[in-house]
């Protein structure tokens, strides 16, 4: 099994597959509860203060990142508010919502692009695929979060979750 993301771009969509040693109801909760995502959502070096999820369809999930590492310079102390509205949610087979930049109260940063984000998981023999597809309106919005080092910001927030999902699995 391997533990490498593998991404490529489709027209205006990311995609991005990996496989992580976990059942998939397990993986399916790590995505959904506040009380999994604030211990691995974010870059390395990055916290979640701020971590609220109404998880139904047409609920909100409203989140902070904030850079704790002063190795990384310029961003320490930075914060990043996201927001996602969920469209469609599968127990515990898929998520899907629309992804946005924001500020605190949730406003919606109009010169940030939205990604429409599907989130498959899928059972294997050894524990949980997922598939991300992330959907840009644009090829310069796709490309604007590109050069934002999006790629390795997710790649990142993933290896932390493969440490997350070790850690629990470890302690029941």
């Amino acid at each position: 099994m391997t533990n490498q993301m593998v991404s490529r771009v489709e027209g205006k969509v990311l995609i991005l597959e990996r496989e992580f040693n976990a059942p998939r109801e397990l993986v399916f909760q790590a995505f959904s509860q506040a009380e999994h995502l604030k211990h691995w959502w974010g870059p390395r070096g990055w916290t979640l203060p701020v971590c609220h999820v109404d998880f139904r369809v047409g609920g909100v999930w409203h989140y902070c990142m904030k850079c704790e590492d002063k190795n990384q310079g310029d961003f320490y102390g930075m914060e990043s508010w996201g927001k996602g509205v969920y469209q469609d949610i599968v127990v515990p087979e898929k998520i899907v919502y629309v992804d946005y930049f924001s500020d605190a109260e949730g406003n919606v940063a109009e010169n940030m692009p939205e990604t429409n984000v599907t989130l498959a998981f899928i059972e294997t023999d050894s524990g949980t695929k997922i598939i991300s597809r992330s959907e840009y309106a644009t090829l310069e919005g796709l490309q604007q979060v590109m050069d934002m080092g999006m790629l390795e910001g997710i790649t990142d927030t993933w290896n932390r979750l493969v440490e997350h999902l070790e850690s629990i699995q470890k302690s029941s």
